[in-house]
């Protein structure tokens, strides 16, 4: 499989207090079979082998990971990570760009390298210089990857910051047309909603790898700024009828947007995630 473009997201995974029970929980909603994991998670929650981490398959496909949680003050969460073909470049912007970098560089044997870091407003997301691991073998299918975004309040320093770091080219949804997964079609979403496509593409939804929106005054004041994953599915309402039946929640009920129909679930240990499921041809 070839190596994933400049700073496209190429991974996810997730941190629970329950490995057992995630692969459950995952194993019916996405029909997940799963197998352990080579361990990419250090001390500082990374380990670099032999640790609770298992990976996830869809039609024998890598398409996520589910790991054991070493802290219990860390976050239940998806995780998403950016390809970078040069790491320690990649770990100097996000410092030079108003960033932090949670774990430094750390090499997971052959199949890679891999660091944390957070942008100016809080929101954390991973680097991976691809070895023998590339990413996703499977994404845009049900029960795969399909699109990332992250939420913030402070947009104005988050923009640049990802312009800086991964050369993104974003657009407004007013600029290009439609939005993309995330933003549903209204005035005041496309004002707040920006989408990312790689440097040396044109900006617009046939490129976008991922966006920006904004945590509004309608959520509490202390929700913390994160990454949103979404996975594709087949069937968005079936979807969120089957996290009820497991023990999760609807965040957000299904709903249509110009990109399909989509849904804000958790799983039945908390960690957030949304569906699409995308429009008849």
């Amino acid at each position: 499989m070839a190596a994933f473009a400049q700073s496209a997201p190429c991974w996810v995974d997730v941190q629970l207090p329950d490995l057992e029970a995630g692969k459950r929980f995952y194993g019916e909603l996405f029909g997940w079979t799963f197998r352990t994991g080579d361990g990419f998670r250090t001390g500082d929650g990374f380990r670099t082998g032999g640790g609770p981490y298992t990976d996830a398959l869809s039609g024998g496909a890598l398409v996520a990971a589910l790991a054991a949680k070493q802290d219990g003050r860390m976050p239940t969460a998806w995780g998403v990570y950016f390809a970078t073909d040069d790491i320690t470049a990649s770990v100097a912007r996000v410092r030079e760009a108003g960033g932090q970098v949670i774990t430094e560089p750390v090499r997971a044997g052959r199949l890679g390298a891999l660091a944390q870091a957070a942008d100016p407003g809080g929101a954390v997301f991973g680097l991976w210089q691809a070895g023998e691991r590339k990413g996703f073998q499977k994404q845009n299918e049900p029960g795969s990857f399909c699109w990332t975004e992250v939420y913030t309040r402070q947009k104005d320093r988050v923009d640049p910051f990802y312009e800086q770091v991964f050369g993104f080219r974003s657009v407004d949804p007013d600029e290009a047309g439609p939005g993309a997964p995330g933003a549903p079609d209204t005035a005041e979403s496309r004002v707040d909603f920006r989408m990312w496509s790689p440097a040396g593409t044109e900006p617009g939804p046939d490129t976008a790898v991922g966006g920006r929106s904004v945590i509004t005054d309608a959520f509490p004041a202390m929700m913390p700024s994160y990454f949103l994953n979404y996975f594709a599915v087949a069937d968005c309402d079936a979807s969120a009828d089957t996290v009820v039946r497991l023990g999760g929640r609807v965040s957000a009920p299904p709903f249509d947007i110009p990109y399909g129909r989509m849904a804000v679930l958790q799983d039945d240990q908390g960690a957030v995630f949304a569906v699409l499921q995308p429009p008849v041809s």
